[in-house]
């Protein structure tokens, strides 16, 4: 019978080992480099005082990384809870766009006759996205990276922000819109 061999942490070099790694997952999720950098600490000291709790079912990069996605998911959720959302009234981007609930004529979103695979790898263009949804509303904004970013269930989603399913996909629609009203004005007009 073979021993089994117990893995054994190594907080003091985490930093070196996995500290690019574990950033730039956090930059991709939060679209602000202050807020990734806190949440790496966050998940560097939430690792520390659990590391006890380890058991070596799973990598240490594994480990770090469900910690890392736990503190961009209560991010989100004490976000959408500390602001209350903006009506479509407030939304510079919704605002005056609608008529008997169609779009009026010069709003109506544009064709983009471009492939997304060209837009996939233009900096520029990820740029504008990630302006664009860092310009949602709090609650609007964490719906939207849940669900497209983090790849949240719905249901997981509902009970982290304490919001119905109904309610997820009137934020989904409304938040695409002013993605898609944002990135026309800063990408197509510029």
């Amino acid at each position: 019978m073979q021993e089994e061999e117990i893995k054994i942490l190594n907080p003091e070099k985490w930093i070196n080992d996995y500290g690019d790694f574990l950033y730039n997952y956090a930059l991709s999720r939060m679209f602000s480099k202050e807020q990734a950098e806190d949440l790496i600490q966050e998940t560097f000291l939430a690792a520390f005082k659990s590391i006890d709790k380890f058991q070596g079912q799973s990598t240490e990069r594994t480990w770090l990384v469900s910690i890392l996605k736990r503190k961009i998911v209560d991010y989100y959720r004490k976000k959408a809870r500390s602001k209350e959302q903006l009506s479509d009234a407030d939304s510079p981007f919704i605002r005056d766009k609608f008529m008997y609930g169609r779009w009026k004529e010069e709003s109506e979103p544009h064709d983009w006759d471009i492939s997304d695979s060209t837009l996939s790898d233009d900096e520029e263009f990820i740029e504008i996205i990630k302006k664009c949804i860092s310009a949602l509303p709090d609650k609007w904004k964490s719906v939207f990276s849940l669900k497209h970013i983090e790849e949240a269930p719905n249901s997981e989603i509902c009970d982290d922000l304490d919001i119905s399913e109904s309610n997820i996909w009137v934020i989904l629609h409304r938040s695409r819109l002013q993605i898609r009203q944002c990135v026309e004005k800063l990408w197509f007009n510029n």
